[in-house]
Parts: C-alpha cells; sequence; structure tokens
C-alpha cells in the first residue's frame, strides 16, 4: 500500500455540441481598397517619387507590409521591392513603396 493517494482515472469523452459556437468563419475587413486610403501628393512626396522612384500612401492603421504589398500589386499593377511604413503624429499609418 502506497503511502500517497492517487484519484482513479474518469473517462474522458469526445466533445459533441449541439450547435457551432462559430456559425460562419469571419469576412476580412480588410480588402484591397481599404487597405490604401488614398496617395500623398505633397511636394516631398513628388520629389521622392522623381528621385528615389517611391510612391507614397496613406494606408489602414491595421494593415501590414505584406498586404500593403499585394494591395499595390493588385490595384496599380506594379512591381513592389520593398515597404517601409510609419504611424505619423495624427494617428494614420504612411507607407513609401
Amino acid at each position: 500500500m502506497s503511502p500517497t493517494f492517487q484519484r482513479p482515472k474518469t473517462l474522458c469523452l469526445q466533445r459533441q455540441p449541439k450547435y457551432p459556437r462559430k456559425s460562419t468563419s469571419r469576412r476580412n475587413r480588410l480588402d484591397h481598397c481599404a487597405i490604401i486610403k488614398f496617395p500623398l501628393t505633397t511636394e516631398s512626396a513628388m520629389k521622392k517619387i522623381e528621385d528615389n522612384n517611391t510612391l507614397m500612401f496613406i494606408v489602414d492603421v491595421k494593415a501590414s507590409k505584406h498586404q500593403i504589398k499585394q494591395a499595390v500589386k493588385k490595384l496599380y499593377d506594379i512591381d513592389v521591392a520593398k515597404v517601409n511604413t510609419l504611424l505619423r503624429p495624427d494617428g494614420e499609418k504612411k507607407a513609401y513603396v
């Protein structure tokens, strides 16, 4: 007889819910048109376009670099080398493409 008590193993049944917890999968709210809000047309943005071949966009704050890259590729039909992003003081996200 052992000095410690071990409780007996009980039967673990697989779950059989009466209804699914999620009725449908969630739709992605950030489509290509919602990711890119508008291109920047300031004087400094125009200088970037001319000198560095870089476009500047205001994008959705929740968008990732990969999503921005795919959206620019689909909407403007251009190849994107890389995407740099920054959050502006007014709360918008700016993307250098």
